[in-house]
């Protein structure tokens, strides 16, 4: 799997086909990492998270982590040019579940339409690794597609998925065919689910996941 032919396009093609849409999705708990100190964002892709991300949350330190190294630069150079201060962020080329963190634990990660690129045996793997990195009463942000529960939104949903899964297993070789939630395995590493927003009639949700304090 390689996203690096699509790294010089993917920003035209967001804006294109969805608008400020996604990046709605992936900031609507953006406020929630008030306080926060360290954050993984898995799957950084181009960077657009990190455009709202790193003005709100000044002392936030960031490790961006992302199998292209197409897709890291196009988010290193986007953030330059948005004078981002990118000296609080570290751009990591690793592909998992094989990274393996070498800092303390993170006490928040974030992964924007990452998740479901992965086909379930592997998906466990890769939200095993990334609960290992986090911290005992750490955040995980998740923003990615959905399937509502009945009616025409439903048929939508499944149509719009097969397209988006067909273009992406062609252009990026992706080796997930559907969509596979991750609820049950995040809930299987200690996270219970604190919120959720959908968007655009259930297509889009933006989830808060938290462990909870130790007492």
């Amino acid at each position: 799997m390689s996203f690096d032919r699509l790294a010089p396009h993917y920003g035209w093609m967001e804006r294109v086909l969805a608008g400020r849409l996604l990046q709605r999705c992936r900031t609507a708990w953006l406020g929630q990492l008030a306080g926060c100190e360290r954050l993984l964002v898995a799957g950084v892709g181009h960077g657009r998270f990190l455009h709202e991300l790193l003005p709100r949350h000044r002392a936030l330190r960031v490790v961006c982590v992302d199998a292209s190294r197409g897709m890291l630069r196009e988010a290193e150079k986007r953030a330059r040019r948005a004078r981002l201060d990118v000296s609080r962020v570290e751009f990591v080329h690793a592909r998992l579940p094989e990274w393996r963190p070498r800092s303390p634990a993170f006490d928040a990660i974030a992964t924007h339409f990452f998740l479901d690129c992965f086909a379930p045996p592997e998906l466990d793997a890769v939200v095993a690794r990334l609960a290992g990195a986090a911290a005992p009463a750490a955040m995980w942000l998740i923003s990615d597609f959905a399937v509502p529960p009945r009616g025409w939104a439903r048929q939508r949903a499944r149509a719009v998925h097969a397209l988006m899964y067909a273009f992406f297993r062609v252009v990026t070789r992706l080796p997930a065919r559907q969509l596979t939630p991750p609820d049950a395995r995040l809930a299987a590493h200690g996270f219970a689910l604190g919120g959720r927003r959908t968007f655009n009639h259930g297509l889009l949700q933006a989830d808060c996941w938290q462990r909870p304090a130790r007492a």
